[in-house]
């Protein structure tokens, strides 16, 4: 009985041959000259060729025309073992003439002296998952198209009303200045109190304008990366809030060599609103100090803004990157809420975080992170 057992069993390539006719990948054996030699069942089904259509015809028949040379380069290095096996996307045409996307496992077979006798190739059919990913692409960016247009559309919108509304605000200023000069002895008090209101009430638009401008641009500019030596910046905005107010004493220390990546302009902007703010709300101080200061930490640049300021309670610090967000009022130096958004934003789009520190009357602390100079660029 086990004697005849044994000769039921099927030899080696008997074998080989059932699993290829079972296989649900398309499968064949290719000779040297890159000819069909045998396919499987699941690889007729894939070309839409029986096996007698297919055999002792060249691969390069079945081909995409686009992957003809790579074909052929990959081939050769096979079988010289300069590759030694192909597992890459490949395109074949499918009797209709439509174009197979496949995933190709192809690999040499050889004897025991090493001489190359054949190729086995393996196909996995992902023309569905081609097409699919093909139209999410094109859903994507269709949605990016519509989105871009939708921004501009809406940037274009914007610039027009601050065009229109800066007019009429200018207007506003200089004439009611014009009326507080003019009129200057005719008014009583209370008459100089409503100009004075109306011409701050004036500036503060133009200046919320302005900001707002500030924000569309840092949202949407094309970012520059470059070498950025942050110790320069941070003196030169020094050096515009002491020239803005000579009157008043201030002490800004700046740390030497405090370098990052990123886009000069937006970064010197950053360091203006987060300077500018320490500036602000130091007023009531004498001297103004402020210090900047950083270290490396690995792969990031930790920059620390610190004043000697009114501060602000830590409770309300979730509001304070949100546009149009005070914690303080006009009489203790707020603005329009929008410089701490601005610099937030520019963060951001740095891949980096900014966040703060501060106790009332005890002075804040904002810290910045943004991706460090490597070695090598440095030197």
């Amino acid at each position: 009985m086990s004697m005849s057992n044994t000769a039921a069993q099927p030899s080696g390539d008997d074998r080989f041959r059932l699993a290829m006719a079972a296989s649900g990948l398309g499968m064949a054996i290719v000779d040297l000259q890159g000819c069909w030699v045998e396919v499987n069942p699941a690889f007729e089904r894939m070309f839409g060729y029986a096996a007698a259509d297919m055999v002792g015809r060249p691969t390069s028949a079945f081909t995409h025309p686009d992957d003809l040379l790579l074909t052929q380069s990959f081939l050769q290095g096979l079988i010289d073992g300069s590759i030694p096996m192909l597992d890459a996307p490949k395109r074949y045409l499918h009797r209709n003439g439509e174009t197979i996307w496949t995933h190709a496992h192809v690999a040499v077979v050889r004897d025991q002296g090493g001489k190359a006798l054949y190729l086995l190739v393996q196909l996995r059919d992902v023309s569905a998952q081609r097409a699919a990913e093909e139209a999410l692409q094109s859903r994507v960016d269709a949605e990016h198209a519509a989105l871009d247009a939708s921004h501009r559309q809406l940037q274009l919108f914007a610039d027009a009303v601050a065009h229109d509304l800066r007019a009429p605000l200018r207007s506003i200023e200089s004439f009611s200045g014009l009326l507080a000069d003019r009129a200057q002895e005719r008014l009583d008090d209370t008459d100089r109190d409503y100009l004075a209101r109306i011409r701050a009430a004036a500036a503060r638009m133009t200046a919320l304008l302005s900001a707002l401008n500030e924000l569309s641009y840092v949202t949407r500019a094309e970012l520059e990366p470059a070498r950025v030596d942050l110790s320069l910046l941070a003196e030169w905005v020094g050096a515009e809030l002491q020239d803005a107010e000579p009157q008043r004493r201030a002490e800004i220390h700046v740390q030497s060599d405090l370098v990052a990546q990123g886009d000069e302009r937006l970064l010197k902007l950053l360091l203006g609103q987060l300077m500018n703010n320490a500036w602000k709300f130091s007023r009531e101080r004498e001297p103004i100090r402020i210090q900047i200061s950083g270290e490396r930490d690995g792969d990031t640049l930790r920059l620390q803004i610190r004043d000697h300021g009114i501060g602000f309670d830590m409770r309300y610090a979730h509001k304070l990157f949100e546009p149009f967000q005070r914690l303080h009022g006009p009489d203790q130096g707020g603005g329009h809420g929008l410089g701490l958004a601005i610099a937030q934003r520019i963060a951001e789009r740095h891949h980096g975080h900014l966040h703060a520190q501060s106790q009332p009357e005890s002075g804040s602390t904002f810290t910045l992170e943004l991706p460090a100079i490597m070695a090598e660029e440095r030197s």
